[in-house]
């Protein structure tokens, strides 16, 4: 019989991304409530976007000028923000810090920052993609990865499984990263 461990028990797809002794983590549920806001603006970037997306207006300033284009955008640069930031200096992390985590009990375990960050990076590549097909022209390239981002997000805040953080420990156990020594 084994002595019971104040571990909680965590399934198998977030075990990598628990932090290191020694090092700050972040809670697990920002990442979450920052999953479920980008759900929600990728899902009305999409309902904005079909009624334009089997022909897009014909110059480059009037699809600039799309509703959903515009909101696209933004969500393409709050994911820059959180890749290059981090996602401790992201807007919805600070909302999340500022209103919603101080009503909640303390988390079961933290997590290293460094997968979410990375994921974040995931979805810039996604929706930058979708942003330039969408400036050139090519229809249906918004609502296609809006929707990719959409379902990575809906994963993330509804079922707390993150693609993009799943990548990133394919990666560091294919050895493209090194895993960060403890100070």
């Amino acid at each position: 019989m084994t002595a019971p461990s104040s571990q909680p028990t965590l399934p198998p797809s977030k075990r990598g991304l628990v932090a290191a002794p020694g090092r700050s983590g972040i809670d697990p549920r920002g990442p979450r409530f920052s999953a479920g806001i980008t759900a929600v603006l990728l899902l009305l970037t999409i309902a904005l976007g079909l009624g334009s997306a089997a022909t897009p207006p014909t110059t480059l300033g009037a699809r600039a000028g799309e509703p959903a284009f515009i909101l696209f955008a933004i969500i393409t640069a709050l994911f820059a923000w959180g890749a290059f930031a981090g996602v401790r200096r992201h807007p919805y992390g600070w909302l999340f810090k500022t209103l919603v985590r101080p009503r909640l009990a303390a988390p079961g375990h933290l997590e290293d920052p460094a997968p979410p960050t990375f994921s974040q990076g995931v979805g810039l590549f996604v929706t930058l993609i979708g942003v330039l097909l969408h400036l050139a022209g090519v229809p249906f390239g918004l609502v296609i990865f809006a929707a990719l981002a959409f379902v990575a997000a809906f994963l993330n805040s509804v079922f707390d499984y993150c693609l993009g953080c799943q990548i990133y420990l394919l990666l560091l156990r294919g050895g493209v990263f090194k895993a960060r020594p403890v100070a």
